[in-house]
């Protein structure tokens, strides 16, 4: 049966491999079980009617994704899309928390007609071959870092950014870190040998020796700072607190929202997302060698549409825009190739509702490992870049422009904004304007416009 719907023997894969990659996914996605409700209980919704809103959320964008396009990626609540949920349109911009769920529930719906008629498609194959490899190498650095900071390994300094001190606060941040790093060169060695499942092992053997270091003493909890337990509860979920959330999208008084910001806002969700979820797609497909030899992902519409159809359900649910996860990678880097990794990873967000205290106690630097390690898979697309080649440096330039801005500005979409424009206007400049592809002159308009008046 799996063979039939997912053709496992043509993607070179099988049952066990696009297990393991699921769970994987999972695990390295589990931490936004806890990050989400805490970040949009800060704009007043109930934090574990979050939780299962982005439970049940994830589980139908990923399943849409394994069966409607049969590709090993996952979704969820969207970081940074969250924040701005929050941060900006409710507590800065004076919205309640159930208008800025409907301008995300109509950021969906457009999307949906978007992804039917195939404008996304077109903008996605219109990306130049070199910027797309750009965006897996940009989208590896810009995990890595994220993991480095998720180890507590890299913290602000000065400089901006610094390495964390070990011996300072040793029992709780020093030890995490130190942690990390041994969890990285679990990694490393398991993946160099060939184990099977290394970088799943290496989350789990993380984990457990941050449990064996708390029950001796090393790691000492302090809820006041930030510092858990790391041993899993067994509670259960209050599953009744999904009704403070569901459907109230719908429950907005027009009368308080100005049509202009509301639209404004309704674009800035759109604009984020697109090019978010693009260069996710761009850098995963890349990296697991999904795309054709003109760059472009033969499944790409059902993706697109799954992510749509996600972000649709995640507004009614009572949750931000649900798109698809940059932490796929770890999946694909575990093996998976097929929809099957994604229909996994659903139903273990699924899962995770009847045990949601057990993955939630899943520490930020055990899955750190994960993503640092995946950053070093996805950067080995940087070989495919000829940046020494004749006559190449109008696209390799705008390349290196690309993969330097995700990490630096933190987002993916900032990375691909500053691709495109330096794409345009170097190639413009240089008279070679016929290897643009005329879509690329609307997007760096349109990216342009964004940083003038967004």
């Amino acid at each position: 049966m799996f063979e039939k719907v997912f053709k496992l023997k043509q993607h070179k894969t099988n049952v066990r491999t696009e297990v393991i990659a699921g769970i994987t996914t999972f695990m390295t996605m589990a931490y936004i079980l806890a990050v989400n409700p805490s970040i949009l209980s800060a704009a007043g919704m109930d934090s574990t009617a979050v939780m299962l809103a982005t439970c049940l959320a994830s589980c139908i964008g990923t399943l849409c994704m394994g069966f409607m396009a049969n590709l090993p990626f996952a979704l969820s609540a969207g970081m940074g899309l969250n924040a701005y949920l929050a941060f900006t349109v409710v507590l800065s911009y004076g919205y309640s928390w159930q208008v800025a769920l409907l301008a995300v529930f109509i950021e969906g719906v457009i999307f949906i007609i978007l992804s039917l008629t195939s404008v996304r498609e077109a903008i996605f194959n219109s990306i130049p071959l070199t910027l797309k490899r750009a965006v897996s190498v940009g989208i590896g650095l810009f995990i890595a870092f994220i993991g480095l900071q998720n180890a507590g390994l890299v913290v602000t300094s000065s400089t901006l950014v610094g390495l964390v001190s070990f011996t300072e606060s040793f029992s709780t941040t020093g030890i995490c870190a130190l942690l990390a790093v041994i969890g990285t060169l679990l990694m490393a060695i398991l993946y160099i040998r060939k184990v099977p499942g290394a970088i799943l092992i290496g989350i789990f053997g993380t984990w457990i020796l941050g449990i064996i270091c708390e029950l001796c003493g090393l790691y000492v909890p302090d809820p006041a700072n930030g510092a858990y337990s790391l041993i899993p509860s067994f509670t259960m979920t209050d599953f009744t607190a999904l009704g403070l959330t569901f459907g109230q999208c719908f429950n907005v008084d027009f009368s308080a929202v100005g049509i202009v910001n509301f639209i404004i806002v309704v674009f800035s969700f759109l604009f984020v997302d697109l090019f978010d979820t693009l260069g996710t797609l761009i850098g995963v497909a890349s990296k697991a060698d999904m795309l054709d030899k003109d760059g472009k992902l033969p499944a790409i519409k059902p993706a697109l549409l799954a992510d749509a159809i996600a972000t649709t359900a995640g507004a009614v649910l009572g949750t931000s825009t649900t798109t698809t996860f940059v932490e796929s990678a770890a999946g694909v880097g575990a093996g998976g190739r097929t929809g099957l990794t994604a229909i996994v990873t659903g139903l273990l967000f699924l899962v995770s509702m009847l045990l949601a205290p057990i993955f939630t106690a899943i520490p930020s630097f055990a899955t750190a490992p994960a993503l640092i390690f995946v950053g070093f898979l996805m950067f080995n697309s940087i070989t495919k870049i000829k940046f020494e080649a004749e006559g190449e440096m109008s696209s390799t330039i705008p390349a290196y422009i690309c993969i330097i801005a995700m990490p630096l500005f933190y987002s993916i979409s900032e990375g691909i904004s500053m691709g495109v424009i330096s794409y345009v206007v170097i190639n413009l400049a240089c008279g070679k304007a016929k290897k643009i592809n005329p879509i690329m002159y609307v997007l760096a308009v349109l990216f342009i416009l964004k940083y003038i008046f967004l």
